[in-house]
């Protein structure tokens, strides 16, 4: 089967290079300009395309993949399918129905959950147990088409979308194969595929850098998973306020929720302290109050610096109990 493939990001790498080692032809890759990426900090980086340079395929990056002049271009490979995969831009009706298949897509989610651009992302945001992929058979609609497959995996107590979309990535591989042989071996009569329960539907909108803002009258498991879930990008920050000094950005990069809730901890005559106030510090941690119990900072990032465990940065940066971490207007 001749095949266009589309993709830009990591996700998308593992069944590319499998679909190019196969019986089946790859003709090209079409991928985002890296200036249109959203991703800014790494708008540049796209192993897609170096992946398909070192195959010595053609690339293409149309700023719009639906631009009626691309049409022809797509054509001209004469591909039966597409396959996409982490590429950044949907489909028009027009461009499915250019390859005699249309086209499949790979997603990191157990569709009709978390239909959008960051499925993985928001998995692990709302403490899921569980993810996996889904190729589904493409239409207009968003990640709305037909499902042909799906796989399952657990997500782990100390995943990230980091170690998520690495293992996710690798799990697809084979359910993209099988479903383009569901595809070799269709009747071209027989419907293909699940339909998908609308009524199950939900979204996982794109990722912005208001989603890192920590919010510390949450749960403390939920800011773990908060922490977890906004890796690389846009990460999970606050603001330490120390009495006489400026505020200091820090990115939190590894956090622990304490198992018992302050109210145990306290005394007949202590209050709890407001959400974000440092209740505890010792050689390797910071401990702060959230809404219910107390969220341990174990690794963090101050602005402009490296990933550092806490018990670096307080060798230079001294906190007390009662400093307090918190969003401040405009930052």
């Amino acid at each position: 089967m001749r095949i266009l493939m589309m993709g830009t990001g990591p996700f998308a790498v593992p069944s590319f290079e499998a679909l190019v080692s196969s019986h089946h032809e790859v003709v090209a890759l079409v991928t985002r300009p890296a200036a249109g990426s959203h991703r800014r900090k790494r708008k540049d980086i796209n192993p897609m395309r170096e992946s398909a340079v070192g195959f010595g395929l053609p690339v293409l990056d149309p700023d719009n993949v639906n631009d009626p002049g691309f049409a022809s271009t797509i054509a001209s490979f004469q591909a039966d399918l597409l396959v996409v995969c982490d590429y950044g831009q949907i489909l028009s009706k027009a461009v499915l129905s250019i390859p005699r298949l249309g086209g499949i897509n790979l997603h990191g989610s157990l569709l009709p959950r978390y239909r959008g651009a960051a499925p993985i992302n928001w998995a692990i945001y709302n403490g899921d147990l569980k993810t996996g992929n889904t190729v589904i058979l493409m239409t207009p609609k968003l990640d709305g088409g037909p499902i042909l497959g799906t796989v399952t995996m657990p997500l782990e107590a100390d995943d990230t979308a980091v170690t998520v979309e690495e293992k996710l990535s690798r799990l697809g591989v084979q359910l993209v194969l099988d479903s383009i042989q569901q595809l070799e071996n269709w009747d071209g009569e027989s419907a293909l595929g699940e339909i998908q329960d609308q009524a199950k539907s939900s979204k996982a909108p794109r990722l912005s850098k208001n989603d890192g803002v920590i919010d510390w009258s949450r749960n403390a498991i939920e800011l773990v998973h908060q922490v977890q879930a906004f890796q690389p990008w846009p990460g999970s920050y606050t603001n330490l306020l120390r009495q006489g000094q400026s505020p200091q950005r820090l990115i939190l990069t590894k956090v622990a929720a304490c198992s018992i809730p302050m109210e145990e901890a306290l005394t007949n005559d202590q209050i709890r302290p407001a959400p974000g106030t440092i209740v505890e510090v010792d050689k390797s941690s910071i401990g702060v109050q959230t809404l219910e119990s107390t969220l341990k900072i174990l690794m963090l990032q101050p602005s402009g610096k490296k990933v550092m465990a806490t018990g670096d940065f307080l060798r230079g940066n001294p906190v007390v109990v009662g400093d307090r971490f918190e969003d401040l207007p405009g930052n």
